[in-house]
Protein backbone atom coordinates (compact mmCIF):
# COMPACT_ATOMS: atom_id res chain seq x y z
CA UNK A 1 0.00 0.00 0.00
CA UNK A 2 0.91 3.34 -0.49
CA UNK A 3 -0.11 5.41 2.71
CA UNK A 4 -0.60 9.28 3.48
CA UNK A 5 -0.23 10.21 6.97
CA UNK A 6 -2.32 13.70 6.97
CA UNK A 7 -2.95 16.43 9.97
CA UNK A 8 0.03 16.47 12.47
CA UNK A 9 3.09 18.96 12.29
CA UNK A 10 5.42 16.59 11.11
CA UNK A 11 7.41 13.40 12.62
CA UNK A 12 9.56 13.66 15.55
CA UNK A 13 8.53 17.19 16.56
CA UNK A 14 5.85 17.11 19.67
CA UNK A 15 2.03 15.86 20.64
CA UNK A 16 0.95 12.42 20.44
CA UNK A 17 -0.37 12.97 17.15
CA UNK A 18 3.64 13.44 15.70
CA UNK A 19 4.93 11.10 17.82
CA UNK A 20 2.48 8.40 16.81
CA UNK A 21 3.81 9.63 13.32
CA UNK A 22 6.97 9.32 14.03
CA UNK A 23 6.96 5.57 15.06
CA UNK A 24 4.41 4.55 12.73
CA UNK A 25 6.45 6.02 9.89
CA UNK A 26 9.24 3.86 9.82
CA UNK A 27 7.47 0.71 10.81
CA UNK A 28 5.27 0.82 7.66
CA UNK A 29 7.88 1.10 5.26
CA UNK A 30 9.80 -1.62 7.14
CA UNK A 31 6.90 -3.41 6.01
CA UNK A 32 7.15 -2.78 2.82
CA UNK A 33 4.80 -0.01 2.38
CA UNK A 34 5.09 3.38 0.70
CA UNK A 35 4.60 6.28 3.10
CA UNK A 36 3.98 9.82 2.81
CA UNK A 37 4.07 11.70 5.85
CA UNK A 38 3.26 15.72 6.00
CA UNK A 39 4.68 18.38 8.10
CA UNK A 40 4.73 22.00 8.57
CA UNK A 41 7.48 23.76 7.19
CA UNK A 42 8.49 25.89 10.53
CA UNK A 43 8.75 22.96 12.47
CA UNK A 44 11.62 20.69 12.76
CA UNK A 45 10.32 17.57 11.80
CA UNK A 46 10.83 18.08 8.24
CA UNK A 47 14.40 16.99 9.14
CA UNK A 48 12.55 13.72 9.24
CA UNK A 49 14.54 10.96 8.06
CA UNK A 50 13.87 7.51 7.09
CA UNK A 51 14.84 6.04 3.43
CA UNK A 52 10.96 4.37 3.12
CA UNK A 53 9.59 7.78 4.30
CA UNK A 54 8.91 10.61 2.20
CA UNK A 55 8.27 13.55 4.35
CA UNK A 56 6.48 16.46 2.58
CA UNK A 57 7.08 20.19 4.12
CA UNK A 58 4.51 22.29 3.21
CA UNK A 59 3.38 25.71 4.43
CA UNK A 60 0.49 26.83 6.82
CA UNK A 61 -1.18 30.25 8.34
CA UNK A 62 0.76 29.21 11.91
CA UNK A 63 -1.40 30.92 14.25
CA UNK A 64 -3.50 29.15 16.76
CA UNK A 65 -6.41 29.21 14.94
CA UNK A 66 -5.67 28.30 11.40
CA UNK A 67 -2.50 26.42 11.57
CA UNK A 68 -4.07 22.78 11.19
CA UNK A 69 -6.83 23.95 9.05
CA UNK A 70 -4.31 25.07 6.55
CA UNK A 71 -1.70 23.00 6.51
CA UNK A 72 -4.44 19.89 6.43
CA UNK A 73 -5.89 21.78 3.37
CA UNK A 74 -2.81 22.03 1.36
CA UNK A 75 -2.12 18.18 1.98
CA UNK A 76 -5.16 17.03 1.42
CA UNK A 77 -4.57 18.93 -2.11
CA UNK A 78 -1.12 17.50 -2.50
CA UNK A 79 -2.31 14.11 -2.17
CA UNK A 80 -4.82 14.20 -4.19
CA UNK A 81 -2.96 15.69 -7.17
CA UNK A 82 0.57 14.43 -6.75
CA UNK A 83 0.44 11.76 -3.72
CA UNK A 84 -1.32 8.95 -5.99
CA UNK A 85 -2.06 7.10 -2.40
CA UNK A 86 -3.66 4.30 -1.96
CA UNK A 87 -5.32 5.50 1.56
CA UNK A 88 -5.24 8.24 3.76
CA UNK A 89 -4.74 8.72 7.74
CA UNK A 90 -5.75 11.94 9.00
CA UNK A 91 -5.02 12.90 12.38
CA UNK A 92 -7.23 15.06 14.35
CA UNK A 93 -11.24 15.49 14.27
CA UNK A 94 -10.99 18.74 13.21
CA UNK A 95 -9.40 17.99 9.91
CA UNK A 96 -12.31 15.92 9.88
CA UNK A 97 -13.42 18.25 6.31
CA UNK A 98 -10.60 17.70 4.80
CA UNK A 99 -10.67 14.16 4.99
CA UNK A 100 -14.26 14.10 3.66
CA UNK A 101 -12.92 15.82 0.70
CA UNK A 102 -10.33 13.52 -0.15
CA UNK A 103 -13.11 10.64 0.58
CA UNK A 104 -15.69 12.20 -2.00
CA UNK A 105 -13.12 12.27 -4.14
CA UNK A 106 -12.26 8.35 -3.91
CA UNK A 107 -9.59 8.13 -1.24
CA UNK A 108 -10.27 5.73 0.92
CA UNK A 109 -9.72 7.22 4.61
CA UNK A 110 -8.63 6.26 8.04
CA UNK A 111 -9.58 9.36 10.59
CA UNK A 112 -7.90 9.04 14.07
CA UNK A 113 -10.51 11.85 16.15
CA UNK A 114 -8.16 11.89 19.40
CA UNK A 115 -9.83 13.12 22.46
CA UNK A 116 -12.45 15.42 22.97
CA UNK A 117 -10.77 18.64 21.40
CA UNK A 118 -13.28 21.04 21.77
CA UNK A 119 -12.93 21.24 25.48
CA UNK A 120 -9.34 22.55 25.41
CA UNK A 121 -9.65 26.03 27.15
CA UNK A 122 -7.62 27.08 24.74
CA UNK A 123 -10.24 27.50 22.14
CA UNK A 124 -12.57 30.48 21.64
CA UNK A 125 -15.88 29.94 20.69
CA UNK A 126 -15.67 30.12 17.10
CA UNK A 127 -13.07 27.40 17.18
CA UNK A 128 -14.95 25.43 19.85
CA UNK A 129 -17.96 25.51 17.71
CA UNK A 130 -16.09 24.43 14.40
CA UNK A 131 -14.52 21.42 16.44
CA UNK A 132 -18.26 20.26 18.03
CA UNK A 133 -19.31 20.55 14.40
CA UNK A 134 -16.45 18.55 13.24
CA UNK A 135 -17.22 15.45 15.88
CA UNK A 136 -20.65 15.74 13.78
CA UNK A 137 -19.01 15.28 10.43
CA UNK A 138 -16.66 12.54 11.51
CA UNK A 139 -19.45 10.19 10.43
CA UNK A 140 -18.96 11.06 7.04
CA UNK A 141 -15.52 11.86 6.87
CA UNK A 142 -13.68 8.11 6.92
CA UNK A 143 -14.21 4.53 6.25
CA UNK A 144 -12.45 3.97 9.22
CA UNK A 145 -12.79 5.53 12.09
CA UNK A 146 -9.86 5.40 15.44
CA UNK A 147 -9.99 6.19 18.56
CA UNK A 148 -6.92 6.02 21.20
CA UNK A 149 -9.61 5.49 24.14
CA UNK A 150 -11.82 3.56 25.19
CA UNK A 151 -13.99 6.15 26.92
CA UNK A 152 -13.79 8.25 23.52
CA UNK A 153 -14.83 4.96 21.72
CA UNK A 154 -17.58 4.62 23.73
CA UNK A 155 -18.37 8.20 23.54
CA UNK A 156 -18.93 8.30 19.89
CA UNK A 157 -21.05 5.19 20.13
CA UNK A 158 -23.13 7.13 22.26
CA UNK A 159 -23.63 9.96 21.17
CA UNK A 160 -23.20 9.31 17.55
CA UNK A 161 -23.86 5.50 17.29
CA UNK A 162 -20.54 5.34 15.52
CA UNK A 163 -18.69 2.00 15.43
CA UNK A 164 -14.38 3.15 15.66
CA UNK A 165 -11.28 1.27 16.03
CA UNK A 166 -9.78 1.32 19.29
CA UNK A 167 -5.36 1.45 18.29
CA UNK A 168 -3.87 3.22 21.64
CA UNK A 169 -0.68 4.49 21.67
CA UNK A 170 2.96 2.48 22.18
CA UNK A 171 5.53 2.61 24.66
CA UNK A 172 9.35 2.55 24.62
CA UNK A 173 10.68 -0.60 25.20
CA UNK A 174 13.91 0.12 26.78
CA UNK A 175 15.22 3.25 28.82
CA UNK A 176 17.66 4.81 27.83
CA UNK A 177 21.49 4.96 29.60
CA UNK A 178 22.98 8.39 28.85
CA UNK A 179 22.95 11.41 30.97
CA UNK A 180 24.14 14.34 28.80
CA UNK A 181 20.58 16.14 28.36
CA UNK A 182 20.88 15.83 32.33
CA UNK A 183 24.11 17.36 32.79
CA UNK A 184 23.26 20.04 30.55
CA UNK A 185 20.73 20.85 32.39
CA UNK A 186 22.44 20.69 35.94
CA UNK A 187 20.30 17.72 37.01
CA UNK A 188 21.28 14.86 38.56
CA UNK A 189 19.55 10.83 37.77
CA UNK A 190 16.90 10.23 40.02
CA UNK A 191 16.53 13.27 41.69
CA UNK A 192 13.85 15.21 39.60
CA UNK A 193 10.01 15.44 39.64
CA UNK A 194 9.03 15.38 35.60
CA UNK A 195 6.40 16.83 33.75
CA UNK A 196 5.47 16.59 30.45
CA UNK A 197 3.37 18.38 28.24
CA UNK A 198 2.06 21.17 25.81
CA UNK A 199 1.61 24.60 28.26
CA UNK A 200 -2.35 24.56 27.95
CA UNK A 201 -4.58 25.64 30.88
CA UNK A 202 -6.07 22.06 31.14
CA UNK A 203 -3.02 20.03 31.15
CA UNK A 204 -2.70 21.90 34.67
CA UNK A 205 0.54 22.93 35.16
CA UNK A 206 -0.40 25.86 37.28
CA UNK A 207 -1.63 23.25 39.03
CA UNK A 208 1.26 21.31 39.60
CA UNK A 209 3.67 24.63 40.14
CA UNK A 210 1.29 25.31 43.34
CA UNK A 211 1.66 21.62 44.61
CA UNK A 212 5.00 21.89 44.02
CA UNK A 213 5.56 25.17 46.21
CA UNK A 214 3.10 23.62 48.68
CA UNK A 215 5.13 21.00 49.37
CA UNK A 216 8.74 21.79 50.43
CA UNK A 217 10.59 19.60 48.55
CA UNK A 218 14.34 20.42 47.79
CA UNK A 219 14.38 17.97 44.59
CA UNK A 220 13.83 20.15 41.10
CA UNK A 221 10.64 19.79 39.53
CA UNK A 222 11.26 19.97 35.53
CA UNK A 223 8.89 21.21 32.86
CA UNK A 224 9.60 19.62 29.21
CA UNK A 225 7.12 21.36 26.72
CA UNK A 226 5.74 25.06 25.77
CA UNK A 227 3.56 26.39 23.82
CA UNK A 228 4.02 26.81 19.89
CA UNK A 229 2.22 30.16 19.91
CA UNK A 230 2.31 33.41 21.76
CA UNK A 231 0.66 32.01 25.27
CA UNK A 232 -0.06 34.31 28.05
CA UNK A 233 -0.96 31.00 30.05
CA UNK A 234 2.74 29.96 29.54
CA UNK A 235 3.99 33.36 30.30
CA UNK A 236 1.75 33.12 33.66
CA UNK A 237 3.84 29.61 33.98
CA UNK A 238 7.18 31.52 34.42
CA UNK A 239 5.98 34.26 36.35
CA UNK A 240 4.32 31.42 38.89
CA UNK A 241 7.59 29.38 39.71
CA UNK A 242 10.11 29.15 42.19
CA UNK A 243 13.82 28.83 42.24
CA UNK A 244 13.40 24.87 41.92
CA UNK A 245 11.53 24.64 38.68
CA UNK A 246 13.69 24.03 35.53
CA UNK A 247 11.66 25.03 32.37
CA UNK A 248 13.36 23.32 29.88
CA UNK A 249 11.13 23.57 26.52
CA UNK A 250 10.23 21.15 23.88
CA UNK A 251 13.17 18.10 23.40
CA UNK A 252 12.92 15.76 21.09
CA UNK A 253 14.82 12.22 20.72
CA UNK A 254 17.48 11.05 23.10
CA UNK A 255 17.65 14.10 25.07
CA UNK A 256 13.64 13.14 25.95
CA UNK A 257 14.34 9.69 26.16
CA UNK A 258 16.72 10.47 28.63
CA UNK A 259 14.78 12.49 30.85
CA UNK A 260 12.20 10.37 30.95
CA UNK A 261 14.28 7.42 31.82
CA UNK A 262 16.13 9.08 34.94
CA UNK A 263 13.16 11.10 36.64
CA UNK A 264 12.55 10.52 40.62
CA UNK A 265 8.72 11.10 39.90
CA UNK A 266 6.64 11.69 36.61
CA UNK A 267 3.60 13.93 37.31
CA UNK A 268 0.84 13.24 34.89
CA UNK A 269 -1.59 16.62 35.50
CA UNK A 270 -3.90 16.26 32.04
CA UNK A 271 -7.47 16.36 32.30
CA UNK A 272 -8.96 16.80 28.26
CA UNK A 273 -8.40 14.68 26.02
CA UNK A 274 -7.98 10.72 25.49
CA UNK A 275 -4.93 8.67 26.25
CA UNK A 276 -1.80 10.68 26.55
CA UNK A 277 1.58 9.05 24.72
CA UNK A 278 3.54 10.98 27.51
CA UNK A 279 2.17 9.35 29.95
CA UNK A 280 2.01 5.59 28.21
CA UNK A 281 6.04 6.34 27.32
CA UNK A 282 6.51 7.80 31.13
CA UNK A 283 5.23 3.79 32.17
CA UNK A 284 7.71 2.07 29.20
CA UNK A 285 10.67 4.17 30.40
CA UNK A 286 9.76 2.92 34.63
CA UNK A 287 8.99 5.90 36.31
CA UNK A 288 6.35 5.93 39.36
CA UNK A 289 3.95 7.70 38.54
CA UNK A 290 1.37 10.34 40.27
CA UNK A 291 -1.69 10.89 38.23
CA UNK A 292 -5.08 12.97 38.33
CA UNK A 293 -7.98 10.86 38.95
CA UNK A 294 -9.80 10.51 35.92
CA UNK A 295 -11.24 7.30 33.46
CA UNK A 296 -8.65 8.15 31.01
CA UNK A 297 -5.55 7.72 33.05
CA UNK A 298 -7.12 5.08 35.04
CA UNK A 299 -7.46 3.22 31.77
CA UNK A 300 -4.07 3.35 30.46
CA UNK A 301 -2.23 3.47 34.49
CA UNK A 302 -4.46 0.76 36.45
CA UNK A 303 -3.40 0.04 39.67
CA UNK A 304 0.72 0.98 38.41
CA UNK A 305 0.35 4.29 40.03
CA UNK A 306 -0.87 6.71 42.47
CA UNK A 307 -3.82 9.34 42.12
CA UNK A 308 -4.93 13.08 43.11
CA UNK A 309 -7.82 15.09 42.75
CA UNK A 310 -7.57 17.97 44.29
CA UNK A 311 -4.25 20.75 44.52
CA UNK A 312 -3.33 18.93 47.89
CA UNK A 313 -3.40 15.44 47.01
CA UNK A 314 -1.14 16.19 44.25
CA UNK A 315 1.39 17.96 46.99
CA UNK A 316 0.75 14.81 49.41
CA UNK A 317 1.99 12.57 46.98
CA UNK A 318 4.47 14.17 45.62
CA UNK A 319 6.34 14.54 49.14
CA UNK A 320 5.17 10.60 49.82
CA UNK A 321 6.91 9.45 46.56
CA UNK A 322 9.74 11.28 46.90
CA UNK A 323 10.08 10.14 50.66
CA UNK A 324 9.83 6.62 49.76
CA UNK A 325 12.34 5.05 47.34
CA UNK A 326 10.61 1.45 47.82
CA UNK A 327 7.08 2.62 46.98
CA UNK A 328 8.96 4.09 43.72
CA UNK A 329 10.81 1.40 42.89
CA UNK A 330 7.48 -1.20 43.22
CA UNK A 331 5.48 1.69 40.97
CA UNK A 332 8.25 2.22 38.30
CA UNK A 333 8.20 -2.05 38.12
CA UNK A 334 4.51 -2.27 37.81
CA UNK A 335 4.30 0.25 35.23
CA UNK A 336 7.12 -0.76 33.30
CA UNK A 337 5.23 -4.39 33.33
CA UNK A 338 1.85 -2.97 32.11
CA UNK A 339 3.51 -0.77 28.96
CA UNK A 340 5.12 -4.16 27.92
CA UNK A 341 2.26 -6.04 28.26
CA UNK A 342 -0.89 -3.51 26.72
CA UNK A 343 0.88 -0.57 25.02
CA UNK A 344 3.11 -2.18 21.49
CA UNK A 345 4.37 0.43 18.58
CA UNK A 346 4.50 -3.13 16.33
CA UNK A 347 0.91 -3.78 17.47
CA UNK A 348 -0.45 -0.36 16.86
CA UNK A 349 1.42 -0.12 12.98
CA UNK A 350 -0.54 -4.06 13.11
CA UNK A 351 -3.52 -2.11 13.67
CA UNK A 352 -2.99 0.73 11.67
CA UNK A 353 -2.43 -1.36 8.34
CA UNK A 354 -5.64 -3.53 9.23
CA UNK A 355 -7.46 -0.45 9.44
CA UNK A 356 -6.20 1.01 6.38
CA UNK A 357 -6.98 -2.41 4.59
CA UNK A 358 -10.54 -2.13 5.62
CA UNK A 359 -10.95 1.09 4.15
CA UNK A 360 -10.02 0.41 1.04
CA UNK A 361 -11.92 -3.01 0.83
CA UNK A 362 -14.39 -0.83 2.16
CA UNK A 363 -14.11 1.49 -0.48
CA UNK A 364 -13.86 -1.16 -3.08
CA UNK A 365 -17.57 -2.77 -2.11
CA UNK A 366 -19.30 0.61 -2.33
CA UNK A 367 -18.12 1.29 -5.73
CA UNK A 368 -19.04 -2.13 -6.79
Amino acid sequence: MRIALVGTRGPGFYGGFETCVAELAPRLAERGHGVIAYARRWSPARAFEHPGVCVVSLPSVATKNLDTVTHTALSTAHLLVRGRVDVAVFFGVGNSPWARTARRLGVPVVLNVDGLDRLRAKWGRFASWYLGRAEEWSARAADVLVTDARSVERYYADVYHLASTYVPYGAPERPATGTATLDSAGLQPGSYILYVSRFEPENNAHVLLEAYARSGLDVPLVLVGGSPYESSYEQSLHLAAGPGVRFLGFVFGEGYRELQSHAMVYAQCTEVGGAHPALIEAMGFGNAIVALDNPEHREVLGEAGIYYTTTDELCDRLVELCRDARRREDLAESARRRAGALFSWDAVTTAYEGACREAIDRRGRSRR
